[in-house]
């Protein structure tokens, strides 16, 4: 398969996929390395597609369902899978997580998490990569887009983060 006829079928695989599918995924389907993949997916973005990185693989951005809503947190990296289960619990996909970086302006990590099983995914990536969450760049304060399925939700999950001591409230 040619380079440019693989980046189509992996463009393609991409569009037909619900969730994210990882690099090793598409490394093993097309034969080729990891670092391919991460090549091609660079070049098709390059070419104008939105596709985003997420802890558990690549996706096509597409529009979320639902409410978007977005609250603002702060706590530090212990109190992270608390406020993640908070959100998902109400029925809502954690999006992404955004943080106000004082040299690059906003700094944006999508997440794509809508159940205690991604979270508890994610927390293991982050153990096992030793990586500091981007809100450690900005004591803790940052915020999460979320797509809640009504108004409740997103009510019952700035309920949730004000009892944790979360919710970054004026």
């Amino acid at each position: 398969m040619q380079a440019e006829q693989r980046r189509q079928a992996i463009l393609n695989l991409l569009k037909s996929e619900t969730g994210p599918v990882s690099a090793g995924l598409l490394a093993a389907r097309f034969s080729v390395s990891r670092q391919i993949i991460v090549g091609d997916i660079a070049l098709l973005r390059a070419a104008g597609e939105d596709i985003s990185a997420t802890p558990r693989g690549y996706v096509i951005r597409r529009l979320p369902a639902g409410l978007v809503r977005q609250v603002a947190c702060r706590h530090d990296a212990g109190e992270m899978e608390a406020e993640l289960n908070a959100m998902v619990d109400q029925g809502c996909t954690v999006l992404d997580v955004i943080v106000e970086h004082p040299i690059y302006g906003q700094i944006t990590g999508p997440l794509q998490l809508s159940s205690r099983y991604d979270v508890a995914r994610f927390m293991a990536r982050c153990a096992q990569a030793e990586a500091r969450p981007l809100s450690g760049l900005t004591e803790g304060i940052h915020l999460h887009t979320l797509s809640c399925p009504d108004e409740g939700a997103c009510e019952r999950v700035r309920e949730s983060l004000s009892r944790l001591g979360i919710l970054l409230e004026s």
